[in-house]
């Protein structure tokens, strides 16, 4: 793999975003490239919404009346990119993460806002490369499996997040 640029933008002001969220939300971005041995440069667009507008998009593109955690829109099919005339590098597709709905998860689930929203990013970008979980089976256990590879890779494995008590 040559480069990526991940290109973030906050369109929400209802969850402050921490420092360094972008930083990692750009690393769990290039490990997943890396674990997939992609060759090349690559350009990821990233928008951090509110879960109105994550429910929109979810409504106009895929005709679900409800708001979401993550969005994935590949610009790609079976490993076939369309370059960046400008730059060269492959446009892999848009990412759209509800920081709203990723600050609710990280309480539900026990860990770290930040673990959620690099979890999520990882999720999206094995979407924008074509793996999917819907159908379940096999293909969502060898997606879920990458997720967590790339989870532990960028040190954020499940669990690590977790609160211990102070006599443990």
């Amino acid at each position: 793999m040559d480069k990526i640029k991940v290109n973030i933008e906050n369109q929400q002001k209802a969850i402050k975003v921490p420092t360094g969220v972008r930083m990692l939300i750009r690393r769990c971005c290039h490990a997943v490239l890396e674990l997939e041995g992609f060759e090349g440069s690559a350009e990821v667009d990233v928008s951090l919404v509110d879960n109105q507008r994550i429910h929109e998009i979810n409504l106009e593109q895929r005709n679900i009346d409800a708001p979401t955690d993550v969005l994935s829109f590949p610009l790609g099919e079976n490993g076939v990119y369309d370059k960046n005339p400008a730059t060269g590098a492959y446009m892999l597709g848009d990412i759209v993460i509800s920081m709203e709905k990723a600050q609710a998860q990280a309480e539900e689930f026990g860990h770290t806002f930040q673990r959620e929203v690099g979890y999520l990013a990882v999720h999206s970008m094995l979407h924008l490369l074509g793996y999917d979980h819907v159908q379940g089976g096999l293909e969502a256990v060898r997606m879920r499996e990458k997720e967590e590879a790339v989870m532990l890779s960028v040190g954020l494995p499940r669990g690590s997040s977790y609160v211990l008590e102070e006599d443990q």
